[in-house]
């Protein structure tokens, strides 16, 4: 049995485990603090990369931190040490656990091993006789954050763009303290926020001020002399000369805090996954029982349920899509060489609709360039730049720009209803109307205007690239430039290379889709490219079962145990159920075989539906009665198992025909493009291990 508490015990095994480990050293320096405060031991975590290699926890990184508190809590002992202090190296505090190595343990005991000790050495920093200080300068996850919340204060620069507890995400839960420690610093309500609500929520991230504002951090301080300030601070906190209230309520949270916090929280995971996923509800049953137990059973009871979920199917698969989102998507496989990307220092997009304006301001905030939106007349041109400075207000009153950027943006976008505006753009993007003779249409207009180098660009979501440049005299020029509603917040962008596309053009799209911060792939020619069609598979089968006589709620639950981000008429309404029916129609005419136009969904838009749903989430009794009728019901695991399959063989055909280059990128599109839930991993290795790939294509995705 590896104790963790004595050094040596199974440590070499533990090193094992992590045999490419980058090891992040525990650098110690005296600093003699102001105001007669006496001397602080400050620690500076450093793996000796640069910030895109940020510091991380295998086994030898923790036993460099036990040697220097080790070394720091003797010179306590001593009186010669009044505080310690932990920061990182630049930009970076902390980003938790080495996961590169998790997928290596194999056996509880390992599993169990590496819990207790991160545990063992992390709280040393809360239990030395004098005060411990973390300096938040950076990212700060995971374990990063954990290690924060062990130390007696905090400081957080308002520089820090993410924080937080991803772990139930990723299929595992908060190890090393934080299931028990957070509850009790902010409460148990403000602790499932970050510890579910934020991670099953595209895994989103704190920003410094919101690190704050929760009460994570005491103290907050700007970037530039951020650990100065920091280190004055707690001089003044060890003199006695500043105070620290805690948003603890006196008493402390009563037990219907607990009880109403986890059961909000449960509420919450099961909107969002059905059960379909235990991290997420271990992390909420420990934040529950945190309240009655002490910090030794606390922390036990976290490595229990980090030693089961390691070994876990669902984390696993979660460290695969992680892999996926954090390296394949940082360059698209089968990109032209980069240097032959031109630059692009003014930008056009035709439309003013919703989805231009969202694009226009994407472009505007990322390039920083002049953005001209185009369209017929001025009551859709003014409406479109409305919703971009209303946009901006938005954004300026959440704190998310400052008053001079909001000014800056809005001066950016402007507006014209001629395309001469175009003359001297290097990007033209259009956003107008689903039809290939309109697009044609305004690219020949488009043209006839701007330079022979300007990349024309469509954001169309399931017609021919190649056929809307055929008329033009430079199709060499066009490019498919796909988004994902909403604009900002969805980081795929499908960019498609049609017959004619030439390299210079690829590269300039592909680098200014990586100046958009947006992940890019790359896709053939192909209808409906890679999201849009396996969705339009996937929901073109579950409407047929409704066509055929399965009841609209068994349809719409059935694919409930799989953890998806919203339910198929859910799916429908966000689409829209014509444009979903234009989707549909392009794929039937381009593959008769396996896509057909249910009649109820053309009924739902002949009648003008454009929802399924109230606002108050139940059903329109007119909608459900348009998908009524039929004598041929399915079963709700009949109707999953049908659409399960036919996502195989789509996928199977895609690839074949080779739309991406690798199953990787299917399931890269999928994550960013479609939110396949990380605990699936990507749709084809789930689809190989439930063996479903196997029994409809004869032969497994990946080998």
């Amino acid at each position: 049995m590896i104790n963790p508490n004595e050094p040596g015990s199974g440590e070499s095994l533990l090193s094992s485990l992590f045999p490419g480990e980058v090891v992040t050293r525990a650098l110690v320096r005296d600093v003699e603090l102001p105001y007669g405060a006496g001397t602080m031991a400050l620690i500076t975590l450093d793996n000796g990369r640069d910030h895109t290699r940020p510091d991380t926890f295998g086994p030898a990184s923790l036993i460099s931190l036990r040697e220097a508190l080790d070394a720091v809590a003797a010179r306590v002992d001593k009186g010669d040490i009044a505080a310690v202090g932990v920061t990182g190296k630049p930009f970076i505090f902390s980003a938790g656990a080495d996961l590169s190595g998790a997928a290596l343990v194999v056996a509880r005991d390992e599993a169990l091993a590496i819990g207790r000790l991160g545990h063992a050495v992390f709280r040393r920093l809360g239990e030395l006789s004098v005060p411990s200080f973390a300096f938040v300068n950076g990212v700060a996850l995971g374990g990063g954050l954990e290690l924060a919340l062990h130390c007696s204060y905090r400081t957080v620069s308002s520089g820090v763009t993410a924080a937080g507890l991803p772990e139930t995400f990723l299929g595992i839960v908060p190890g090393w303290g934080g299931t028990y420690l957070l509850p009790q610093l902010i409460g148990p309500a403000s602790a499932l926020k970050v510890i579910i609500e934020n991670p099953l929520s595209q895994n989103r991230m704190l920003r410094g001020p919101e690190v704050l504002s929760l009460g994570i951090a005491d103290v907050m301080f700007e970037p530039a002399d951020f650990l100065a300030e920091s280190i004055r601070w707690a001089a003044r906190v060890l003199t006695g000369a500043q105070s620290v209230p805690r948003v603890r309520p006196p008493g402390g949270w009563t037990a219907a805090n607990w009880d109403r916090a986890a059961a909000a929280a449960r509420l919450f995971a099961d909107g969002k996954l059905h059960g379909a996923a235990p991290a997420p509800y271990q992390a909420i049953d420990l934040v529950a029982a945190a309240r009655g137990r002490t910090r030794d059973e606390g922390f036990a009871a976290e490595d229990e349920a980090l030693a089961d979920l390691i070994l876990s199917e669902e984390f696993r698969a979660g460290l695969y899509a992680l892999d996926l989102t954090q390296k394949r998507a940082r360059f698209a496989v089968g990109a032209p060489d980069a240097s032959l990307g031109r630059p692009v220092t003014k930008v056009g997009v035709v439309g003013a609709g919703l989805m231009a304006a969202q694009i226009a301001l994407l472009f505007a905030r990322r390039l920083e360039v002049p953005v001209v939106m185009t369209d017929l007349d001025q009551a859709r041109l003014d409406a479109g730049l409305g919703h971009v400075r209303a946009e901006v207000a938005r954004l300026r009153d959440r704190g998310r720009i400052g008053a001079d950027d909001a000014a800056r943006l809005t001066a950016l976008v402007t507006g014209s209803l001629t395309k001469d505006a175009f003359a001297d753009a290097d990007f033209v993007i259009e956003a107008v109307f689903e039809e290939i003779t309109v697009k044609q249409q305004v690219f020949a207009e488009v043209e006839a205007v701007v330079r022979p180098d300007c990349v024309l660009a469509t954001n169309t979501s399931s017609l021919s690239v190649t056929e809307m440049a055929a008329g033009l005299a430079h199709p060499s020029r066009v490019v498919g430039f796909h988004f994902f509603n909403p604009v900002a917040m969805m980081p795929l962008v499908e960019v498609v290379r049609a017959g004619a596309t030439d390299d210079a053009t690829l590269a300039t799209a592909l680098a200014v889709g990586q100046r958009l911060k947006k992940n890019c792939v790359l896709v053939k020619d192909a209808p409906a490219f890679v999201v849009n069609r396996l969705l339009t598979r996937f929901l073109g089968e579950i409407i047929g079962c409704v066509d055929e006589g399965t009841p609209f709620e068994v349809a719409e639950h059935a694919p409930d145990p799989l953890g998806l981000p919203m339910s198929p008429f859910f799916l429908l309404q966000l689409i829209g159920p014509a444009i979903a029916l234009h989707v549909t129609e392009t794929l039937a005419a381009a593959y008769p075989d396996r896509f057909t136009v249910s009649p109820k969904l053309r009924a739902l838009v002949a009648a003008g539906k454009a929802a399924v749903y109230r606002p108050d989430l139940t059903v329109d009794e007119s909608v459900a009665a348009l998908l009524a009728g039929g004598d041929r019901p399915s079963t709700a695991g009949e109707v999953r198992e049908r659409a399960l399959e036919a996502l195989a063989e789509e996928i199977r055909l895609m690839l074949d025909e080779g739309v991406v280059a690798a199953p990787e990128d299917i399931d890269l599109c999928m994550i960013l493009g479609a939110g396949w839930p990380f605990h699936l991993g990507g749709i084809t290795p789930y689809l190989d291990r439930t063996g479903i790939t196997e029994k409809v294509t004869g032969t497994r995705f990946r080998i």
